[in-house]
Order: structure tokens, then sequence, then C-alpha cells
């Protein structure tokens, strides 16, 4: 056997094997968009239906057209991840080429501390945050959401985008101040365009981060009004029983945006965390 035609069986295992992963990880997302489409009476058929017939959208105009709560839940959602989205890089970006080009005492203790914060659950943090909310009345509100999610969203956001400042060249930084740049306008123009794909990167984690975000919002949105999605999303199961198919349909609903994201922003994504993780 030559070595093509070795080489030529091992990416077709290896295609093979990436193939059966993929469909592995894809099942649950297919089993949620089936069961949404599935009359109720057919959830627990033996044995189980592999496809929804006949396919009943039942759910989607009940649950998720009907439903008030579910609309402004998504509602919620939306200003909240944005706004945490607008924060993050309004705070980090300056941040971030702060450590990386002005000279900080202690650059390393701070990274490492950023990097501590990641560890810390959430659900750490929401009691002691209630207790500062509640004196600053920000409970039910989206400035306290908001500002709670950006607590793990912004050092996440500087150790990702320090690296991008670090590898613009200092030479080319002091040529645009030699220009008539100051340390700002040389930020803009010079080290803010080529920094673009950890932009990009930033704002989908922190975007997707508080869409899917669920202490916060159950630890300091009381107000069914002021409840992300996915605080309601948990309401649909009760003790008296859950409706599967009208839960999985505002499953699908809420995944759809996740989905979208990576779908068009994959590239930007990858190349963002795997370029910022490689420069020094």
């Amino acid at each position: 056997m030559s070595a093509a035609t070795a080489s030529v069986r091992r990416r077709r295992r290896l295609t093979a094997g990436g193939v059966l992963i993929t469909a592995l990880y894809l099942l649950p997302v297919y089993w949620m968009l089936a069961t949404s489409l599935k009359e109720s009476s057919d959830i627990f058929a033996t044995p189980p239906q592999l496809f929804p017939s006949p396919i009943s959208l039942t759910s989607y105009t009940e649950t998720v057209v009907n439903h008030a709560g579910i609309g402004r839940g998504l509602l919620n959602s939306t200003v909240i991840a944005a706004g945490t989205t607008v924060v993050t890089l309004a705070v980090a970006v300056p941040a971030a080429y702060a450590l990386a080009r002005l000279r900080v005492r202690f650059v390393a203790l701070l990274i490492l501390l950023f990097l501590v914060v990641q560890m810390v659950p959430a659900v750490n943090l929401a009691l002691p945050m209630f207790v500062i909310f509640s004196r600053a009345d920000l409970v039910n509100s989206y400035a306290g959401l908001i500002l709670a999610n950006c607590s793990l969203a912004i050092p996440l956001a500087i150790t990702i985008l320090r690296p991008y400042f670090l590898s613009v060249p200092g030479e080319v930084i002091e040529a645009a101040k030699i220009d008539g740049c100051t340390t700002w306008t040389a930020f803009l123009r010079v080290a803010l365009p080529v920094s673009v794909p950890g932009l990009i990167t930033v704002a989908v984690i922190s975007f997707l981060g508080a869409w899917g975000e669920f202490v916060f919002g159950l630890a300091l949105a009381s107000d069914e009004g002021m409840q992300p999605i996915t605080v309601v999303l948990a309401g649909l199961t009760n003790s008296f029983g859950t409706r599967w198919n009208d839960l999985m349909a505002v499953s699908v609903v809420v995944a759809l945006p996740i989905i979208v994201v990576f779908v068009f922003l994959q590239r930007y994504i990858v190349g963002g965390l795997t370029a910022g993780a490689t420069k020094s």
C-alpha cells in the first residue's frame, strides 16, 4: 500500500470520526426542534417518533407568539445583552490598550486577577450584588442587570484584547505620534483598526454570555416584567407538569440568535481567540 493511499484512508477515517462527533453534538438540538413540532400526545409515544408526524406549529403560535411573557422576556434579554456588549467594549477596549501600551505597574498581577474572576461562579456574586444594588435602587432595572453581566464580561474582554494591542509594533505608534497624533488619536487610527477581529470576538462573547445568563436574572429581577428570557423559560416548568413541546418551542427561539451568530461570525470568533492567544 502506497503512502498516498494510506494518507487518503487516514483522512477518510478522520472525516468519518468528525461527522460522527458532530452528529452526536447536534442530536440534542435536533431532538429539541423535533419535540417542538409534535403534539403533546406524540411526545411520549413508544417507540419514540424520530420525525414529527404530523408536524404541529401549535406550540409556536400559542406559546411563543401569543404568550405575553415570552415576548417581554425576549425584549428584556435583547436590551440586556446589547447593553452589556456596548458597556463592555466601551470599558475594555481603552483599558486593554492602556495595559498593553502604557507603563502600568503590576500588569501581570492585574491580568492574573482578571483570570481569577472568570473562575468565580455567578451564584457567588449574585447575593452581594443584590444587597448592593438594593441600596442603589438598581434591582429590577436594566442598568443593574447590565452592570452585573459586565462584571464578568469586562475582565474576559480585557484579557482577550490586550494581546492584540501588544501585537501593534511600538514603532508604528511612535511614528503616528511624530506625525502629530496624540496617544488617543494613535489608538483610534492605528491600534484600533488592527484589532477589529478581537473586537468582534469580544462583542460576540459578551452578547451571548449576557443572552444566556440565568443567575443574575433570577436574583436581580424579581419583577416578571424585567426578567430575561432564560428566567421566563425556567418558569415554564412547574410541579404540576411540563408541556415539553411548548418548552422546546421557546428553547428553539432562544437558541436561534446563538446559532445565527456562530454561523455568520464563526470565522471571526475562532480567528480572534486563536490570534489573541498566540500574540505576546
